[in-house]
């Protein structure tokens, strides 16, 4: 059974930094492409950033430069590194992957920035 539990949100000021973390369990994670997305009150949900078997990564163009995505094969996590926060980046970030012709989906970890 595919699990994704997401953890690290919280609420920052404009400038700060949040790390998030997604543990993934019942995959296989050496193969998995393993993703981020998030979603705000009345918007959809967007992707955000995503780290391929091999390390490559994506991400979406507003969180260039800001954002890092990264995974620790041991732990079979996945982390997000958010720097210089703004109000827009305030969400609901969830943790994916697809595997084996599925979508499996984290719970969700608010992140709520001040201005």
């Amino acid at each position: 059974q595919v699990r994704l539990v997401e953890s690290g949100g919280g609420l920052v000021q404009a400038g700060g930094s949040l790390r998030l973390s997604c543990r993934a369990s019942g995959v296989n994670f050496k193969i998995a492409t393993m993703k981020w997305f998030r979603q705000s009150p009345g918007k959809e949900r967007e992707g955000v950033a995503d780290i391929r078997s091999d390390g490559s990564t994506n991400y979406t163009d507003s969180v260039k430069g800001r954002f890092t995505i990264s995974r620790d094969y041991p732990r079979t996590t996945v982390y997000l590194q958010m720097n210089n926060l703004t109000p827009e980046d305030t969400a609901v970030y969830y943790c994916n992957t697809y595997y084996y012709g599925r979508n499996f989906w984290g719970q969700g970890t608010q992140v709520t920035v001040s201005s």
